[in-house]
């Protein structure tokens, strides 16, 4: 007779590395890391902070009220206390409807950003010409290539089409280019990406972001957010149109936490990241043939020289 063994460790959690529990520290409870309206500069908080609430409603809000000491204490010790740039983040949606969900969604993203003391900019995709090879002057297109260069790490979220990323977003992202130059607006950057869908939970959209993240250079973060049937999930238009509390929340609370540790760390050594072996060899072969050029046309100089001073001495 045969005996049929259980196993009770289906998720072989035996064989997990012992983490150290991070206790919470009681003085960045509550606390808020946020620019003031004092502080900030008037035009950057006019068009590109659309997620700021009243004064009177940011106190009583969700965001405020969120368990983040961890992450605040790191902003705070290894940022703001050293003099060093605020994090500097894009985040970019996917659809241009007047509700767009992705659009929400960035708003809660950016709150959560903005009160871990980020320097936090979204980018309004109206107006942005399809990808072509002739608008590179164009207005938009400059300004979101200027944002990219600006930034430390981007947000994308897009809502799910046709069981992908949308048109809106892809264009924002075909628009920035993975090299002018020297400069790269991508490389090294973090990412965080999620996505909202009109249907039942998918993670076409999500997937697809992180293949661009890594096509773009980019460190996309292990966490994601999927948000199903959006339309469920944010309250009416004159209730504010938030994101209600659920599991989905909250993940999307994870996400923007370990977004900002990850760019703590990563920030620091961003050219380390860019430095490559094979782009080493190619600069050393381009310098060694401008080399071989200098040394080839220098006896034709000499000589030149030379014959002018004989056809002087012949006159």
């Amino acid at each position: 007779m045969m005996s049929t063994t259980t196993n009770g460790d289906l998720n072989n959690t035996a064989a997990e590395r012992v983490r150290t529990e991070i206790a919470t520290d009681a003085a960045y409870r509550g606390v808020s890391l946020a620019i003031t309206a004092s502080q900030d500069d008037a035009v950057t908080r006019k068009n590109y902070r659309p997620f700021l609430l009243d004064a009177a409603k940011s106190d009583e809000d969700w965001v405020e009220h969120l368990e983040l000491s961890t992450v605040l204490k790191m902003v705070d010790t290894q940022i703001l206390k050293g003099g060093a740039d605020r994090l500097r983040v894009l985040v970019l949606h996917g659809s241009m409807r007047q509700r767009s969900y992705s659009r929400l969604l960035s708003y809660e993203a950016s709150r959560i950003l903005f009160r871990l003391g980020c320097d936090v900019r979204m980018y309004d995709p109206t107006g942005l010409p399809m990808k072509d090879d002739v608008q590179h002057a164009h207005p938009k297109v400059q300004e979101l290539r200027e944002l990219s260069k600006w930034s430390d790490g981007h947000i994308w979220i897009s809502p799910e089409q046709h069981g992908n990323l949308t048109a809106v977003f892809k264009n924002q992202i075909d628009w920035i280019p993975l090299s002018t130059g020297s400069v790269r607006p991508t490389q090294g950057r973090t990412l965080a990406i999620a996505q909202v869908s009109g249907g039942s939970q998918s993670f076409n959209t999500v997937n697809s972001l992180r293949i661009l993240g890594r096509w773009m250079r980019m460190f996309a973060i292990p966490n994601q957010s999927s948000i199903p049937m959006a339309y469920k999930q944010f309250t009416e238009e004159d209730a504010g149109s938030r994101l209600m509390p659920s599991g989905n929340r909250d993940r999307l609370v994870d996400c923007i936490e370990e977004f900002v540790k990850y760019t703590i760390v990563m920030r620091p050594h961003f050219d380390l990241f860019g430095d490559r072996y094979s782009e080493r060899e190619e600069k050393k072969a381009k310098e060694e043939t401008r080399r071989a050029g200098e040394v080839t046309q220098a006896p034709d100089a000499q000589h030149a020289a030379l014959s002018n001073s004989a056809l002087g001495a012949s006159n």
